[in-house]
């Protein structure tokens, strides 16, 4: 008789592995470019859904791949039924003038709804291990938290938009559920405060030291500086420098920070560690690659990014995990999956 007590389950901690390359995305993306121009964007439903397959396709957590399940068709009766209701309000507008307020008003509050839906969407297109994820958020708390408290901290001089920033952060990645089971967030008002400060330290710091050199080497050149294109370049060049570095710091540290203060209870733990640096070379790099290619370098781009993010992010994936079973796609009729796609838009939540 066997004796032998199972090994118990323990927690696998490692880094995201992406190994999308450029070469095979490039192929991609072109062909998505030419047939969508060539259809008159009508393509371009395939592409989002090939783009979005081939990134997930490539994106493993502990051995097992993200799915992209959402078809171009859904997709594709989004974007027409949102051409129609932009050309039935642009005639209206033209014929009745007092129509483009009302329409303009009502898009405040349409908008919420809107983003809901497409975080919905995108969500539950999306599943791990066979399971999907979901969105929980409300109407009411995407009008708090996408529109009420950013326009309110315009009467703090702005003081207030870190903590509007947290909050929306916190709302949206605290509603997001896999499997049924809700994502817990325990972000921190000082780590965004902290994170704006630095932001703008680096930018009032660079420019200072440009203004600096400017002032230095003028009396050098002959010539307005509005005018003459020796000072004119490195100025416009010194400009996407400053807020490239300030954009790695923020997205650094608020990055680092809500993924470390993240976790789906009792089945991942995350940690991100991306380095201020290296996040500034590549995104500065990037910038300058698709300038230089006039737009042609954006696949190198975009799998240098992603290999930047996955390198440094880390989860740590629970036995519990292997037991789990797709909830969300029980409940879900095919009915609810197809009005969902009507009101389609793209989120990045990494």
């Amino acid at each position: 008789m066997d004796n032998t007590i199972p090994a118990v389950s323990k927690a696998r901690s490692g880094r995201i592995n992406f190994s999308g390359q450029g070469g095979e995305f490039f192929g991609i993306w072109i062909v998505n470019i030419l047939l969508s121009i060539v259809t008159l964007g009508i393509y371009s439903a395939w592409a989002k859904v090939r783009t979005t397959q081939y990134f997930y396709g490539h994106t493993k957590v502990d051995g097992h791949a993200f799915r992209y399940l959402a078809t171009p068709m859904q997709i594709l009766k989004g974007r027409l039924l949102a051409i129609l209701v932009f050309l039935v309000v642009s005639v209206l507008s033209n014929l009745f003038p007092l129509f483009a307020i009302f329409a303009a008003v009502a898009l405040l509050f349409v908008m919420p709804w809107l983003l809901i839906m497409g975080l919905r969407f995108n969500l539950r297109m999306t599943s791990y291990r066979n399971i999907r994820f979901g969105f929980n958020g409300s109407y009411g708390e995407a009008m708090l938290y996408f529109m009420l408290l950013p326009f309110l901290s315009l009467f703090t001089l702005y003081l207030a938009l870190p903590y509007a920033m947290k909050k929306l952060d916190q709302f949206v990645f605290s509603n997001i559920t896999y499997g049924g089971k809700s994502f817990v967030v325990n972000t921190e008002t000082g780590t965004y405060y902290q994170a704006v400060f630095m932001a703008i330290l680096v930018t009032l710091g660079l420019a200072a030291i440009g203004f600096m050199l400017s002032y230095a080497i003028s009396p050098l050149i002959e010539g307005d500086i509005k005018t003459n294109p020796l000072l004119m370049l490195p100025l416009f060049a010194a400009y996407f420098v400053v807020f490239t570095l300030a954009g790695a710091v923020y997205q650094a540290i608020i990055r680092n920070h809500l993924f470390n203060s993240t976790e789906l209870p009792e089945l991942a733990n995350f940690k991100s560690d991306v380095p201020t640096g290296k996040l500034f070379v590549v995104s500065l790099t990037n910038l300058l690659a698709i300038v230089c290619s006039l737009g042609l370098a954006y696949p190198w781009t975009t799998i240098r990014m992603s290999r930047l993010l996955a390198e440094h992010t880390e989860v740590t994936v629970q036995p519990a995990l292997d037991l789990m079973r797709d909830q969300l796609a029980a409940e879900s009729s095919a009915f609810a999956e197809d009005a969902a796609g009507l009101y389609d838009a793209d989120f990045s939540l990494t």
